[in-house]
């Protein structure tokens, strides 16, 4: 296939330039998750235009704001859809939103939980996740990002969304014998939000769940395992400040990850697929979906 003289094209290489990405994460990311479908020329070379690099940079955008890469690529790729509502719940849905969006922005503490509990009852917990919490927080980020709103508004709109996460995890049922997976974020990463959002997905699939929150201290993950002896247990690092702050922690983690072979170990995170190959994990595996757990 041809791509018409009128339309911008770069390769791969031009791609990971205006990105900052490199090829091999960039093809990771386009056969994985689907993010782009690029052309391909008769010498089967890849071509692309503005709107893939737009979609890796959103994706991107979304990874390095704590979500996980599926999650990342389906909210990039959301922005390609203009189709009208095909569902009374997406039109809820839509409403909402907006709802939500204008107690944050009046930094309506009340009405935003209020709007929160209602979604939740109306929707169950699956299309809560997926078409309030994840799109509420996508937005908020947004409107941080471009300068429209202050801190102030974003951090308010972003506690409320964690302590109602947090809520959920506590109330949720759950079978006495159902296996236990420990969630935590790594000392020095702050973005626990995602954390809280991977394990209630893992609820509904049968795990019982427990959680470090931000920034644990040294030594805390271990002890943790030690007392409550998960199955498996999901390391979290949305940026790169856990392997800049304290280079040795994720080798004492892995070398801890050794000496107990009957809990398998996950890492994830956009700050962790960067820095994924200076890493050289021997026994935390990485992490690129729950789907791998």
């Amino acid at each position: 296939m041809k791509p018409s003289s009128e339309t911008p094209t770069y390769t791969i290489k031009q791609v990971a330039d205006l990105t900052g990405m490199s090829r091999q994460v960039l093809r990771k990311w386009e056969e994985r998750y689907n993010i782009v479908v690029p052309q391909r020329l008769d010498n089967g070379y890849r071509i692309y235009n503005d709107e893939d690099i737009r979609l890796f940079l959103l994706m991107k955008r979304y990874a390095e704001e704590g979500f996980a890469l599926s999650q990342a690529a389906d909210m990039a790729k959301s922005q390609k859809n203009t189709a009208m509502p095909s569902s009374l719940e997406d039109t809820y849905a839509e409403e909402t939103l907006r709802e939500l969006l204008t107690h944050g922005k009046n930094c309506d503490e009340l009405e935003l939980n209020f709007s929160l509990q209602a979604a939740y009852h109306r929707l169950g917990l699956e299309q809560y996740l997926q078409q309030i919490i994840i799109p509420f927080l996508k937005s908020v980020g947004d409107h941080w990002a471009t300068g429209e709103w202050d801190e102030y508004q974003e951090a308010l709109s972003s506690l409320v969304v964690r302590d109602q996460l947090v809520q959920l995890r506590r109330n949720f049922q759950y079978r006495e014998d159902s296996p236990i997976l420990l969630g935590a974020c790594l000392p020095n990463e702050s973005h626990e939000i995602p954390v809280h959002i991977i394990l209630l997905q893992l609820m509904l699939k049968g795990w019982r769940t427990a959680m470090i929150g931000a920034s644990p201290a040294p030594g805390a993950i271990e002890s943790f395992v030690e007392k409550i002896k998960p199955v498996k247990v999901l390391l979290s690092a949305s940026t790169t400040l856990p392997f800049e702050k304290n280079p040795e922690m994720i080798k004492r983690l892995d070398a801890f990850a050794e000496e107990h072979p009957a809990v398998t170990f996950y890492l994830g995170g956009y700050g962790a697929v960067i820095c994924a190959n200076e890493l050289q994990l021997q026994h935390i595996r990485m992490l690129d979906s729950i789907d791998d757990i």
